[in-house]
């Protein structure tokens, strides 16, 4: 096949939807698959390569090599991906691990478009998109064969590339419109809502889902109080690479279907709804009650009890005159240890937060004095003057002829629109915060070329610039931020599979028999917390909360990874009402996702904290070293894209 100019995806909201997806449909379809690969001894291999590999973690050298093949079956074409046995001992990986991550025999039925990347240093790799807005992990060709893939590809399906990128291939490109745009997941009986209009001129406007309209299972009236009350405080129409998981979460009857229709497999007699129903229907608050029917295996750990051993109570806020006590005469940060403490056991006053937030951070030194920062905040505003000139001198002439940079401001000023506008702070047309949250994720993206800007930093920003106000310092906090966090919004996902590798690896030690069901009803690529991990829980808690939370992670105390064990805490919390209802992944990511508001942080950070200090060196050895937001040894090379950025 024709191989054309090469463009970046970074900033594509459709790959970023597709990629965010990660692993999670592996695991999701595995056991459909598994029963329709016997059935595919006899099939014609029309397509085999070896030297084909998966990244699961953020090291290139812990890629999963496998053979990818293409199977003809009639006029039905497979592809399957089955790692090596016994991978090479600088994998640290385990032959189950590397399980978690075969593909088998998925349908080319069931495959909406496959994405094609080709770095200027590297291996090629292909993203395959299903129809249902999963998508698989990148797949590597180390050895070449990318151009062979598609040439035979094209010999057995409808194969077309897109008018909107080159470097996308839409699969069997004759179903119905609705089908047809991912990027919405314009599913069946999907509303469309109207986006807010543009603060700037020439944005363009999308289309969402409406967040009211779900599938007929009926929500407990605390849930669907809950629903009205986010709706209220937050902005229906939110960028796809977020809220997929929300969208996906309402269609879940569609995706079963679609899955049954493909492998031929036949519905339960009840329905996919009314069979759930009946074990979890009650408030998502009533951790405490399981279900009537279905045992539930004891939490090993006995959670409640260990927090109240290693778990400390919360304490109040850090005020000013406590805050004093910390400083000594010239500024200088007395004890930063016991500091980092305070903030973790009480979080800090709301209007104190502007002085300590860039010492969380790392934009101030601990041990600098008053008269230091006042230079480098000095010094920092007129270097960051200095890059965002680089865009703003940037003519009319000049951007027609620079597409990367016409492609990230359109995005930016499509998502900052969306981005916490029930705030006051950023609410109402032509507001200048919103235009200074604008500035600050382009200017960013000039500062960082090779990550640029993803979909998701304008919430990593928001509070940011909530708190601090000022339009330098933000700047220079949330880059801050992103040497920990960018990882996050690597195009190949290697940040979050990590994490979620951690996850399931923290699980595992911490409570057995919920790994153990996480494993039998294929959930263990932990997909659902994708959410919590991406954007730190920002969409779980109320605005003031989540500033709460995100000064107790910045403290990294008792360990940088805390998030992590906040992910186990929650999902312990609901351990009985998971196991005891039954539920599959689509019906795990629905109870999860309306989770969103119902949480009660303290008791939450309580247990993680008891969880951590619990797991000790075992639960460190379950984290693979540069897991985010640990600063990774290549500092240099993380936030490389593997295409051209200029």
């Amino acid at each position: 096949m024709h191989e054309t100019d090469i463009h970046d995806l970074s900033d594509d909201a459709d790959y970023a939807a597709a990629c965010q997806q990660g692993s999670s449909s592996i695991n999701r379809s595995d056991s459909s698959k598994r029963s329709s690969s016997s059935d595919l001894e006899d099939a014609e291999i029309v397509y085999m390569k070896d030297n084909v590999a998966i990244h699961p973690t953020q090291s290139a050298i812990e890629g999963i090599g496998g053979r990818l093949k293409l199977l003809k079956q009639g006029s039905s074409l497979f592809m399957t991906w089955i790692p090596y046995k016994g991978q090479s001992s600088n994998v640290k990986l385990s032959a189950r691990d590397a399980n978690l991550y075969t593909i088998r025999a998925v349908s080319f039925s069931g495959i909406h478009s496959i994405r094609r990347h080709t770095p200027t240093i590297g291996w090629q790799y292909v993203i395959v998109v299903l129809s249902t807005g999963l998508a698989y992990p990148p797949l590597y060709f180390y050895s070449g064969g990318v151009r062979e893939f598609f040439a035979t590809i094209k010999q057995h399906v409808l194969i077309v590339r897109s008018s909107e990128n080159a470097n996308v291939f839409l699969v069997n490109n004759f179903q119905d419109p609705l089908q047809r745009t991912l990027s919405s997941l314009e599913l069946p009986r999907s509303l469309a809502n109207r986006t807010p209009s543009s603060s700037f001129p020439d944005s363009p406007s999308e289309g969402n889902l409406d967040n009211k309209h779900i599938s007929e299972d009926d929500n407990s009236d605390s849930i669907q109080q809950n629903n009205k009350q986010r709706q209220k405080s937050q902005d229906p129409a939110r960028d796809i690479s977020i809220q997929v998981l929300e969208k996906f979460s309402l269609v879940t009857r569609f995706a079963r279907e679609t899955t049954s229709q493909l492998f031929r497999e036949s519905l339960d007699a009840h329905g996919p709804n009314e069979k759930r129903r009946t074990n979890w229907e009650t408030s998502a608050n009533d951790v405490e009650i399981a279900p009537k029917k279905v045992p539930v295996p004891s939490d090993p750990l006995e959670l409640d009890k260990l927090s109240k051993v290693w778990g400390q109570p919360r304490q109040h806020p850090l005020e000013h005159q406590e805050w004093s006590i910390f400083l000594d005469s010239e500024g200088r940060i007395v004890d930063p240890d016991a500091l980092r403490k305070r903030v973790f056991y009480g979080g800090v006053e709301d209007n104190l937060r502007k002085e300590v937030w860039p010492f969380l951070l790392g934009y101030y030194s601990y041990d600098s004095t008053y008269a230091e920062r006042e230079y480098a905040v000095s010094a920092k505003k007129s270097e960051y003057e200095t890059i965002k000139n680089q865009w703003q001198s940037i003519s009319v002439e000049q951007a027609k002829r620079f597409t990367k940079f016409r492609e990230r401001n359109v995005l930016i000023e499509k998502d900052v629109v969306r981005t916490d506008r029930s705030l006051s702070f950023y609410e109402g047309d032509d507001n200048p915060d919103v235009r200074r949250m604008h500035d600050i994720l382009l200017t960013y993206s000039f500062y960082n070329f090779d990550l640029g800007y993803c979909q998701g930093m304008s919430d990593l920003l928001s509070p940011i610039l909530y708190i601090l106000k000022d339009e330098s310092e933000a700047f220079w906090c949330f880059v801050y931020l992103l040497e920990r966090l960018g990882p996050n919004f690597n195009r190949d996902q290697s940040g979050m599979h990590s994490q979620l590798f951690a996850l399931s690896k923290l699980v595992e030690l911490l409570d057995s028999p919920l790994h153990d069901y996480f494993k039998q009803n294929d959930c263990l690529n932990f997909f659902f917390c994708f959410r919590w991990i991406l954007i730190q829980f920002k969409r779980e808690f109320e605005y003031e909360t989540t500033l709460r939370l995100w000064e107790v992670l910045w403290t990294h105390h008792p360990s940088e990874h805390l998030h992590l064990y906040v992910c186990v805490a929650i999902l312990k919390r609901h351990r009985a009402k998971i196991m005891g209802g039954q539920m599959d992944f689509d019906t795990l990511l629905k109870f999860i996702n309306e989770l969103s508001g119902q949480i009660n942080l303290d008791p939450v950070l309580r247990d993680a904290e008891a969880l951590c200090v619990y797991a000790g060196e075992n639960g460190v050895a379950s984290i693979p070293p540069g897991t985010p937001p640990s600063l990774s040894s290549q500092d240099a090379s993380i936030y490389q894209q593997d295409d051209d950025v200029l």
